[in-house]
């Protein structure tokens, strides 16, 4: 009776141990492949481990395919974006069966499934067919290294890598290149090279950023990656999905080997031990004898396409065609094609028109999966030296980031226009709400809260950034709200940059009448200071609720002062608050805007100070515009100072300056 018991315990122990393992499976965080000898994988089509441990997903079998997965699924957590990151990189090599002209190439896929029954080789590279391309229900995230340039796929050229969600038409693609840390520019590299290439793809689920770098297999990791991307992959990415690679050939076709492998979802991944990588097979010296037969196919599918797809294709490249210099590919993570901008505005339909100006218009776009509303300015320029320190610049502006800024996301250049690009802010311009009688008034707290986001987005731009960052036109036109009436400074198109420690240099007279410091119509150079007096005059402009200077009335300073004299600066603020304010704040920022208004640069407080007034970490001194001293406007030494208030805007209207017998405070 017990021998009759041994099978049954037998497949019982080994349903456990199977249990056991799906349970390991399930919290695999990381794994490493220093070549794949004694590994398990997922291998279909043509795939195979060769005895040295190269993973061969194709051999140069022509419309063949081959796909090589890790063979447990990884468990996502994508109920929220931040919870999902992720960091991996492997080293591959592609060897064309004749030089110069292999094809199609892989892909890194992430995929709900580890099998692709349905999937075409050819441009579709193993991984979907015609009618499961595009489709969101597929889940899948591609990273693809692509060598043939595939006209139904809008492929920018026959060596280039992409990323793609849904489908091969890529959201974000470029050419290969990598950056050189030691020359400080980027340099060319051919994916078919049969060189090993290593590449490292990094997501930061909190930022929602996709980085895509490229290298030879001997240099370091490169400071700048090939494609820099948002995404939000919890919108595309199921909790469990299996990771690993598909490869495929056409007419024309390549050994696609994988040499190592390494993954991590909760951190870096770990860097492969190079010295243990297998070497891929030398490069072929020689011509594939041809098939004449194959060759007359050739030839004959070539025909076909110049005549049915040629005249299509110089359309699309008249209609799409943009102005690339070659100083530009310093740029191109920051650079978004033409193409996808056309296509999420419509074609640039009128319709989509929300706001205008004396630079041109601005849109509203929507990206294609993952569906994203972007805002894009249409700015004309001229092709002359200056471009290319403006497009430096606004590169720059693409990196900062703060909760208070518009996101300027890159550019784009064709003919005799630039395009900046940058997030949608629902609820338009600040102006709007406060000159616009079809919107709802915003009440004072909402008010205080965008003065605040704007003060401290400027302290950021003056201080903390690499950088000091001058925005040169601050005013409630360039204060977009988002769906939370949050106050975000945007329109970077006139800011400039310069290192701390340096002093700025003189450039054209560029901002707004009635916010413009009156020493820029002396100097002609923009500083700090001017940008707070800019912000002084957008703080009243907020608290008043009318502009700097208006036809036919009393500037604004000059009617705060007068209420002031009148001892009721209260009145100077906006009716429609109808009293319903917070006195001691109301009374605080006419103040305050009135200090940064100062026609005398050095009296002005730095916006450091300003944050220190608004959040009450510094009292404001209690003065009145007629004394004759003004005790310790500052926030480190104190110094008593002899003069009137009221004198200090002598002449503020005309933006003169008056005289003074010393300086407010220290330290400016």
């Amino acid at each position: 009776m017990a021998a009759d018991l041994r099978p049954l315990c037998f497949c019982v122990l080994l349903i456990n141990l199977s249990l056991i393992s799906l349970a390991l499976a399930q919290d695999v965080k990381q794994f490493i492949y220093n070549g794949f000898n004694g590994r398990e994988l997922i291998l279909h089509g043509l795939a195979k481990v060769l005895p040295d441990g190269l993973l061969q997903l194709t051999d140069i079998t022509e419309l063949k395919s081959g796909v090589g997965f890790h063979p447990y699924p990884i468990k996502f957590n994508t109920s929220s974006s931040q919870s999902l990151s992720f960091s991996t990189n492997f080293v591959f090599a592609l060897n064309p069966a004749i030089q110069n002209f292999g094809g199609n190439g892989m892909a890194l896929v992430f995929s709900p499934s580890s099998e692709f029954p349905k999937a075409a080789a050819g441009s579709y590279l193993g991984i979907f067919n015609i009618s499961t391309d595009g489709q969101p229900t597929n889940h899948i995230l591609a990273i693809e290294l692509d060598t043939v340039e595939s006209p139904e796929f809008a492929d920018i050229d026959g060596n280039h890598v992409g990323i793609d969600v849904y489908s091969l038409t890529s959201n974000d693609s470029a050419t290969a290149v990598y950056f050189s840390d030691e020359e400080r520019k980027n340099k060319s590299i051919a994916l078919e090279s049969g060189n090993p290439i290593r590449m490292w793809i990094d997501y930061n689920g909190a930022e929602m950023l996709l980085n895509v770098t490229l290298a030879p297999i001997g240099f370091q990791k490169p400071s700048r990656p090939l494609l820099s991307t948002s995404i939000d992959l919890s919108q595309i990415l199921l909790d469990t999905t299996f990771i690993g690679f598909s490869a495929a050939t056409g007419t024309r076709a390549s050994d696609h080997y994988i040499l190592g492998w390494s993954f991590n979802k909760t951190g870096q991944a770990k860097d492969l031990d190079i010295s243990k990588l297998p070497p891929p097979p030398p490069l072929r010296k020689t011509r594939k004898k041809q098939n004449p037969l194959m060759i007359v196919l050739v030839v004959v599918v070539v025909v076909m396409f110049i005549v049915i797809v040629g005249a299509i294709s110089i359309w699309r490249k008249k209609k799409y065609a943009e102005v690339y210099e070659e100083w530009e590919k310093e740029y191109g993570p920051h650079r978004i094609s033409y193409k996808n901008l056309y296509k999420a505005t419509r074609g640039f339909k009128e319709t989509e028109v929300i706001g205008r100006g004396g630079f041109g218009k601005v849109y509203k776009g929507v990206l294609r999966s993952p569906e994203e509303q972007i805002a894009i300015k249409r700015v004309t320029h001229d092709s002359g030296e200056g471009m290319r320190q403006f497009v430096a610049e606004i590169v720059s502006m693409g990196r900062l980031r703060h909760r208070n800024l518009v996101q300027l996301r890159g550019y784009c250049r064709r003919k005799g226009e630039l395009l900046l690009v940058y997030d949608y802010m629902p609820n338009g311009s600040l102006d709007k709400f406060l000159y616009g009688s079809m919107r709802p008034n915003l009440n004072w707290f909402q008010r205080i809260r965008i003065v605040r986001g704007v003060a401290c987005s400027l302290l950021y731009l003056h201080e903390e950034c690499e950088q000091v960052v001058l925005h040169r036109d601050i005013k409630s036109a360039n204060v977009l709200l988002d769906a939370d009436l949050n106050g975000k400074l945007g329109d970077f198109g006139l800011a400039r940059l310069y290192d701390h420690g340096s002093n700025p240099q003189t450039t054209n007279l560029v901002g707004t009448i009635g916010y413009l410091a009156p020493e820029l119509l002396r100097t002609r150079m923009a500083t700090t200071s001017s940008d707070v007096f800019s912000f002084g005059a957008f703080m009243l402009e907020v608290a008043c609720g009318r502009r700097p200077m208006e036809p036919g009335e009393l500037d604004l300073v000059d009617r705060v002062i007068e209420c002031w004299k009148k001892g009721s600066i209260l009145d100077a603020g906006d009716r429609r608050l109808e009293g319903i304010f917070a006195e001691e704040q109301m009374e605080l920022v006419l103040k305050l805007g009135l200090f940064c208004s100062h026609p005398n640069p050095a009296i002005r407080p730095s916006m450091r100070q300003v944050m220190q007034y608004l959040d009450g970490d510094a009292k404001f001194p209690d003065i009145s515009p007629d004394s004759n001293v003004i005790d310790t406007f500052t926030t480190n030494e104190a110094s008593d100072t002899m003069v009137s208030f009221s004198s200090m805007f002598e002449s503020s209207s005309s933006h003169t300056m008056s005289t003074f017998d010393s300086i407010l405070g220290s330290g400016r």
